[in-house]
């Protein structure tokens, strides 16, 4: 009901289209989606055949409770080559399905990756974080979105550098 009534109040110009509200209906709109946590999906492999992500590594799709969002992705490969730290900026296309994201990437060189994706484009300010462990071969060994708890809500939450670290020094060792 709200959402056809939010296409129409755009459609009209928003004049005198929304009904007033009683206390009742309040807690309803106060619950809505702009107060609570978005997600992100890994999937890999992806669809060969869809042309938008035939040659991607992986797809990501972004959510806001169980809708499909359309929040701004970004992210950075992760190395450790040697002992030695590497970041590289990851590019991601989005594909004709509202809220999928594909990327087409090849690890620069062997070494221990971690591809670290955003929900946001600023990485510093983002909750949503995604890491994905690369293997020897370069294809998608596993997906870890931190979590906490908030409330009744389960939300992803930011990734510490120390996380990052820890993390490419126990690839790099197996």
């Amino acid at each position: 009901m709200l959402r056809f009534m939010l296409i129409a109040a755009l459609a009209t110009g928003g004049q005198d289209f929304f009904p007033p509200l009683s206390m009742p209906d309040m807690p309803a709109i106060s619950g809505m989606a702009a107060f609570g946590p978005s997600w992100l999906s890994i999937e890999s492999p992806p669809n060969p055949y869809n042309p938008d992500t035939k040659g991607a590594l992986l797809v990501v799709r972004v959510y806001h409770h169980n809708e499909t969002a359309f929040y701004p992705i970004t992210g950075t490969a992760e190395g450790l080559i040697n002992g030695k730290r590497q970041s590289v900026a990851l590019s991601f296309t989005q594909t004709s399905t509202p809220g999928m994201y594909a990327l087409k990437f090849t690890r620069p060189t062997p070494g221990a990756w971690l591809l670290m994706i955003h929900i946001g484009d600023n990485p510093e300010h983002n909750e949503g974080t995604a890491m994905v462990t690369l293997d020897g071969s370069g294809q998608v060994a596993s997906v870890q979105v931190p979590t906490q708890q908030k409330g009744e809500y389960t939300w992803p939450r930011a990734v510490t550098e120390e996380e990052v670290a820890s993390r490419l020094k126990a690839l790099a060792g197996a």
